[in-house]
């Protein structure tokens, strides 16, 4: 059983900052990937930003320089600080973690949280 709890989120104004967190629990041997998506209103679900096991980074350009991910691998979590929010970042962001469970890679989710900006 593999869980990613969120949390954070919330309502702010245009210019405003949020803080999103996940963490990983349950039976796994590692995880390669942790990152967050969103899906805005009557859109599709897209790539906040994804951080390796590493440190490597991957972030949308619409969020470059305004949000920033970080990992701590000891703890399983994966933190998203969302600065100078606009009101198209509003969305419900789901947490992911690529891991391996049993010899098999796989994605799991959490189950999502509402940022909600207004201008």
């Amino acid at each position: 059983q593999v869980q990613l709890v969120g949390s954070g989120g919330g309502s702010v104004q245009a210019g405003g900052s949020l803080r999103l967190s996940c963490a990983a629990s349950g039976s796994f041997f590692s995880i390669m990937t942790m990152g967050w998506y969103r899906q805005g209103p009557g859109k599709q679900q897209e790539l906040v930003a994804t951080i390796t096991s590493g440190g490597s980074t991957i972030y949308a350009d619409s969020v470059k320089g305004r949000f920033t991910i970080s990992r701590d691998n000891a703890k399983n979590t994966v933190s998203l600080q969302m600065n100078s929010l606009k009101p198209e970042d509003t969305a419900v962001y789901y947490c992911n973690a690529r891991l391996s469970r049993g010899g098999i890679w796989s994605d799991y989710w959490g189950q999502g949280t509402q940022v909600t900006v207004s201008s």
